[in-house]
């Protein structure tokens, strides 16, 4: 009986001891209604992480929208610890945390490879803002792809958005929409379909892939594809989360998040041009649900008032705003990305 019983506390010694070093991580993904980099690469990629790292970690994702948070609370959520890691929108998230901003201002990103470059040189200030302020670590940052502007009612150019209003991602978006007498309003993103349908406004920017998969264009008419920012969108995780893990578990993590990284850059510039197809009822259209939106033709005016907008208008109100959480923000982004712009 002796025997029996120390055999007994044996393994429930053990048990309690395999049971108190599981480390279960809960993780906050894109909205559901964001699109296919959601559904076809985040969602799958951690679903499938536990059995792929085999490192004794469990991930349990979530949609933000499934959630019921706000995506704009992101950066908030992960340094309160509700979730470890955080799929952070970029654009939402810089009012609180403004360096955010200065990886993707109107006019920065024209490109892909413009915005590969951009990101790369400015991150590290932003992970050391974001592991200072919000106690998380930046793991990796993505393009959602080039923000465009759909309307309900018909424009011909940006001169068009006079007096209208517009939802935009950040302050940067609205300052530019300012220029032309347009009122920016920040609102989520699953707000936004129905807001239109409403008037509550009367256009709004995002990718042209996030649009037709949230059904911007059954309540709009127009998409003017002209590219104001790339919407720079990344994962964070909590600090405390991540000091749980060994310096291998910390490298396969890492190591896992870079190649989803690459590989949501390499998808999101693949499905720019498709949505584009889709939303106008143009082919081929693989992806996205076919729709009859008109494109509106770009002049050579607005491209040039989006070129100019980094340094009369993104610019200055970002250094502005950003100095005032951070009195070397302006001087560490000119030092970067601002030397390699030849600014």
């Amino acid at each position: 009986m002796r025997k029996s019983i120390f055999a007994i506390t044996t393994v429930a010694l053990f048990t309690g001891s395999a049971i108190a070093e599981e480390i279960s991580f809960r993780v906050l993904g894109q909205p559901v209604s964001s699109g296919l980099i959601q559904q076809q690469k985040e969602q799958p990629f951690f679903e499938a992480l536990s059995s792929e790292l085999d490192m004794g970690v469990k991930f349990d994702y979530l949609p933000v929208d499934v959630a019921g948070i706000p995506d704009n609370d992101g950066i908030r959520v992960v340094r309160t610890g509700l979730f470890d890691i955080v799929s952070f929108r970029g654009p939402q998230v810089s009012r609180d945390e403004p360096t955010m901003l200065g990886l993707d201002l109107v006019g920065l990103n024209p490109t892909y490879k413009a915005g590969k470059q951009h990101t790369q040189a400015f991150l590290p200030v932003v992970d050391g803002a974001v592991q200072k302020r919000f106690n998380a670590k930046v793991l990796g940052v993505w393009p959602a792809g080039p923000q465009v502007v759909f309307c309900k009612p018909e424009i011909e150019s940006l001169a068009d958005l006079k007096g209208l209003k517009v939802r935009v991602g950040d302050q940067s978006a609205a300052a530019f929409v300012a220029q032309f007498g347009a009122t920016g309003v920040p609102m989520p993103f699953g707000e936004v379909q129905p807001s239109l349908s409403r008037g509550v406004v009367d256009c709004a920017i995002t990718g042209p892939s996030s649009a037709n998969s949230a059904g911007w264009p059954e309540v709009t008419t127009t998409v003017l594809p002209i590219a104001l920012q790339l919407a720079i969108n990344g994962y964070a995780i909590n600090l405390d989360s991540w000091n749980k893990l060994s310096g291998d578990q910390q490298t396969k993590l890492q190591t896992a998040m870079s190649t989803l990284e690459s590989n949501i850059w390499e998808y999101s510039e693949e499905l720019y041009q498709d949505a584009m197809n889709c939303n106008t009822g143009q082919s081929p259209c693989v992806y996205g649900k076919p729709y009859k939106l008109k494109a509106a033709a770009v002049a050579e005016t607005d491209l040039k008032a989006v070129e100019q907008a980094l340094v009369e208008s993104s610019l200055p109100v970002w250094t502005k705003q950003c100095n005032a959480v951070h009195s070397d923000c302006e001087e560490k982004w000119m030092s970067s990305v601002g030397q390699s712009l030849g600014l």
